[in-house]
Parts: C-alpha cells; structure tokens; sequence
C-alpha cells in the first residue's frame, strides 16, 4: 500500500486535510539512487535523523561519540550557524556542517556536496557509519529521499505525544521512532503508550526507543540497534 493509499484510508485522519504530491522531484530521486551508490562503495552505512529543532538529536551524537565500537561521521544540517557540527568536533567526531539559508530541509544534492567537503577532513570510506542530521523540522524533510539505509525520527516528551497523527507523512518515512528525554516523560505527562497507538495506526511494526541521552545504558540500546540492522543488512522500503 502507498502512502497516499494508507492516509487516505486512515479513519483516524481527516481526508479533506490530506494532500499527497505526485513524484515532482525526480531530480533528487536520481541523486538520491547515486549516493546510494557511493554509499555501497564506500561502505557506509547511512542513519538520517529527522525531528523538530530541540528534540536532542545532537545531544545523542555526542553520547554516542564514547562507544567505541561506533565508527561514525556526520553530515549537520541547519538553515544558519556551524554550532551543531562544532559540538561534535570536540568530541572528536568528524563533522561537515551544510546551512541551508531558507531551506528546512536537506536534499540529495546537498547530501553530495557535503560528503566532498567531509572528504577534506577525513576519509570518509574509514567510517562504519555516516549520520545526517537533518534540519529541524516536522514536514519537509519527509519528502526528500536522501538514499539512506535507515530513516530515524526523534519525538522529544516536551513537545507532546500529539505529534504522529498530526505530521502522519514525517511518521510514515520512519524506520525508527525515538522518545527523546524520555526521562521527562512524567513531568510533561507525556504518555509511550499513546505514542505506540497512533503509531500503530498509521503504520505497524515500527520499533521504538525510549531515548536519555545522559543514560548510557539507552544511547548503548539504540547504538546496537543501528549495529545490528547494519550488520543484517536492513535498508528502508520507504519510498519519499
């Protein structure tokens, strides 16, 4: 089933409200099937964060720049400042920052031309992994195919367990959900469970972590998580 078929056909959502674009980006698709390409040569396998701006995201690759046995670099992106990139640089993480100007989104290009910068400063090809952090947003990002293996949506407790069903096009591109600050889920009476539910209706079968990003035993869980998909060869089916 499509993705416009499973929102049309969703009794949980309003049809009225619902439009899906036909395929007009059939230039960052063919982009999109050459990285993919570049990524399988170089052996690099690609996480692509997504979520609205302050979900944690950085906070997570920084935690997640101490385990060892996670080789990764990273692809920032924000419409201005090179804050995020030089946060993981100090945590020895090699990171390229792309600003976008006005785009909230990351597209397939962009994607390219970062990896020639990251390629000035490291071997890219070194690297296990390679993480894009998306710009923050909720709706756009979740129709630009940037050719990675897994598609990671954080949804962070202060902003509400409200989010799947309201923004269904960025939770259908979702391989992962992650609950960020999970450990502040009673102080915004932000219930897990509510999250799993209309998860489950809009799409089934999609795994989620319960994410603190100052508790290592969490950051470890969704570590070897990404560890073992890549190792069982997992790629999305999602098609933007």
């Amino acid at each position: 089933m499509d993705t416009q078929t499973r929102l049309e056909s969703n009794p949980t959502l309003n049809p009225k409200s619902i439009k899906v674009a036909k395929r007009i980006l059939s230039l960052n698709d063919k982009k999109a099937n050459e990285l993919r390409a570049f990524y399988k040569a170089h052996n690099l396998y690609v996480i692509n964060l997504m979520s609205s701006p302050g979900s944690g995201k950085t906070t997570f690759l920084e935690s997640l720049s101490s385990f060892k046995d996670f080789r990764f670099c990273v692809l920032e992106g924000d419409l201005q400042t090179n804050r995020d990139a030089e946060r993981l640089q100090a945590k020895g993480v090699s990171a390229y920052q792309i600003t976008t100007g006005e785009a909230c989104h990351l597209e397939a290009v962009m994607i390219e031309q970062g990896l020639a910068e990251l390629g000035k400063c490291c071997d890219v090809g070194s690297y296990e992994f390679l993480v894009i952090e998306n710009v923050g947003n909720l709706v756009c990002p979740a129709s630009y195919d940037l050719g990675a293996a897994l598609n990671v949506v954080f949804l962070s407790t202060p902003e509400g367990d409200d989010k799947i069903l309201k923004y269904p096009s960025m939770f259908l591109c979702a391989d992962v959900v992650v609950v960020s600050k999970a450990d502040l889920c009673d102080v915004f009476g932000f219930s897990v469970e509510r999250v799993r539910e209309d998860l489950a209706r809009l799409k089934k079968d999609v795994p989620i972590f319960l994410l603190d990003s100052r508790d290592s035993a969490s950051v470890g869980a969704l570590k070897d998580f990404f560890l073992r998909c890549r190792d069982e060869g997992v790629y999305s089916t999602h098609i933007f």
